[in-house]
């Protein structure tokens, strides 16, 4: 990945991006239960031995292009993302210059690892976005010139995303944080739809997207200077480059949110998924598998 610096525009800390989150054998997994399909129909439908389906979804493919293609079909999914992700050459764009500067903080989870970012004028204030499955990651992985936060935005309540929530808040000393709307979290400012915070600068808009899980939000940032020019989306675990985030809620709804987000924002826009490296909304149009 090209990271294209400005005076004051640039990401930190991005010598190497991350793996993507899934592979292929995800795709195929979670664009099954998109369909309401079992490997056996697909396997039919597409003609493709089953032995060959179940092989891609351990990890072990070795499916032919033209398998590749009727599968595309049969389970409605961009062909040439779907045949580039097998080659695992899925294409990763370049990340333009950002009027802000952007921290990614990358932390290990279980297997994975878990996105957290931090969003600053250039001063020693931030505003935080998730919290990582632990405080004692999150400092791990805390730049050091952030000393001060002015919010935190959670997108949802899965443990990697805001197990450090207690710490940071209190080291911080901030009496609620922002996040969907939920009822088991007292402290939470709930932000709807289209609901929009002004904090250190950035004007955050709050989108309501729930299928991965219940409660989850995507969020808009712009500089509050301009607020009509979004430049970043904090996608959480709605859109990754090349997949989306599992269904586990409603993968219908998770995939109408995807689209329509991705409808709304302009070609250039940066994505910071909760998962796996950035992204742009042009990229995911044109490549992501589920979302051409």
């Amino acid at each position: 990945m090209t990271v294209v610096k400005g005076a004051r525009a640039f990401l930190m800390d991005l010598t190497v991006a991350p793996p993507l989150e899934d592979e292929l054998g995800d795709v195929l997994e979670k664009a099954a239960r998109h369909a309401t399909l079992t490997y056996d129909a697909v396997a039919r439908a597409a003609n493709v031995e089953l032995s060959r389906i179940h092989d891609a979804v351990d990890y072990r493919p070795d499916l032919k292009p033209a398998e590749l293609s009727r599968l595309a079909q049969v389970l409605g999914l961009n062909e040439v993302g779907l045949c580039a992700l097998a080659q695992g050459a899925y294409p990763q764009p370049k990340i333009g210059a950002l009027p802000f500067c952007l921290f990614p903080l990358r932390m290990p989870f279980g297997v994975g690892v878990a996105n957290a970012y931090i969003l600053s004028q250039g001063g020693d204030t931030g505003v935080l976005f998730d919290t990582g499955a632990s405080g004692a990651e999150l400092k791990r992985a805390w730049p050091s010139r952030i000393k001060k936060l002015a919010a935190v935005f959670v997108t949802h309540y899965e443990a990697e995303h805001i197990g450090g929530l207690d710490d940071v808040m209190h080291e911080f000393g901030l009496n609620h944080f922002y996040g969907p709307p939920t009822g088991r979290w007292p402290r939470c400012l709930a932000l709807g739809e289209g609901q929009a915070v002004e904090v250190a600068g950035f004007t955050i808009t709050a989108l309501l997207t729930p299928g991965h899980a219940a409660e989850h939000n995507c969020y808009v940032v712009a500089c509050t200077k301009q607020p009509e020019r979004p430049e970043l989306l904090i996608s959480g675990d709605l859109i990754f480059a090349g997949s989306l985030g599992g269904g586990y809620f409603c993968c219908q709804r998770q995939l109408k949110h995807a689209r329509r987000v991705l409808a709304a924002l302009a070609p250039e826009v940066l994505i910071a998924p909760g998962h796996g490296p950035f992204s742009t909304v042009a990229n995911e149009r044109r490549f992501n598998p589920f979302l051409s």
